[in-house]
């Protein structure tokens, strides 16, 4: 059986996903990264050390997506990677002071864009919001048989 359009959340979905990545590629454009490179730096900010294949994961992106950013992000002079102690096969990713100070400009502005969303709804509301968005990935990521 068909579904029309307007019952399927999809579509819904997609479009506010749409909608906060344009208002966060306005928001940490003036810093000179790209949504992908700040998402990294923030992790890395909370993470320091984090191997590429951990940061991967953590910005939802592939190991092979994480390479290329890793190596812009070095290429700009905002993160540096060297050898960990223990293990030679592993690079440690920590940012430079470049990396700290772009990523803080473009934090106070993105941070401003999730505030600005979060304020459209109470506590409670929020909490339910991201109880259904819960909802929604465990469905999706089940497997069926």
């Amino acid at each position: 059986m068909r579904m029309p359009a307007s019952e399927r959340l999809g579509s819904d979905i997609k479009r506010v996903e749409q909608e906060l990545m344009t208002a966060k590629t306005a928001a940490v454009k003036p810093s000179g990264l790209t949504v992908p490179q700040y998402a990294a730096l923030l992790m890395l900010g909370e993470n320091p050390g984090i191997s590429a294949a951990a940061l991967a994961r953590l910005c939802l992106v592939t190991p092979q997506t994480m390479t290329t950013i890793l190596q812009n992000l070095v290429a700009l002079g905002l993160i540096e990677r060297t050898p960990h102690p223990w293990h030679r096969n592993v690079l440690e990713t920590q940012l430079t002071e470049k990396g700290q100070a772009a990523f803080d400009q473009a934090d106070e502005r993105a941070a401003a864009v999730e505030r600005r969303l979060a304020a459209e709804f109470t506590d409670e509301e929020r909490k339910l919001l991201r109880s259904l968005l819960g909802r929604c990935s465990k469905v999706l990521t089940e497997q069926h048989p």
